[in-house]
């Protein structure tokens, strides 16, 4: 019996859930943090111990890309908490119906992109 099964699948072209979508995202935040945490901790040590080092991050963190940087990675942060909060909630049973783990994806994505804005904003501008 032949089948005739796609050799090539574009994943931008494929109809992803609202659920593979919280998945993929979760990733890619948990790399960014594992990427740039180092990097903020090297900051912070630096500025603690250095008044030089403070006055000239202070300078650069009015620049607007890097309060835009900052704003990613403080999604990052809030997107993979609350994410793996749901996560951890699915794994000891909880939520695992299809209605409910779409709408928990769903308050996951609405609620990280708000939280960083306000708590973004307050701490940004």
């Amino acid at each position: 019996m032949h089948k005739n099964n796609p050799k090539y699948l574009n994943l931008f072209q494929i109809r992803q859930s609202v659920t593979a979508i919280l998945s993929i995202l979760h990733r890619i935040s948990g790399a960014a943090l594992f990427v740039g945490l180092p990097f903020f901790l090297w900051l912070l040590s630096s500025s603690l111990n250095q008044q030089e080092a403070f006055d000239t991050y202070h300078e650069v963190m009015n620049n607007f890309i890097v309060k835009i940087i900052l704003l990613l990675f403080l999604w990052a942060t809030f997107h993979h908490m609350l994410a793996g909060i749901r996560f951890l909630i699915l794994d000891i049973g909880k939520g695992l119906d299809l209605k409910t783990a779409r709408l928990t994806a769903k308050i996951v994505l609405f609620s990280a992109p708000i939280l960083t804005l306000i708590v973004g904003g307050y701490l940004l501008w």
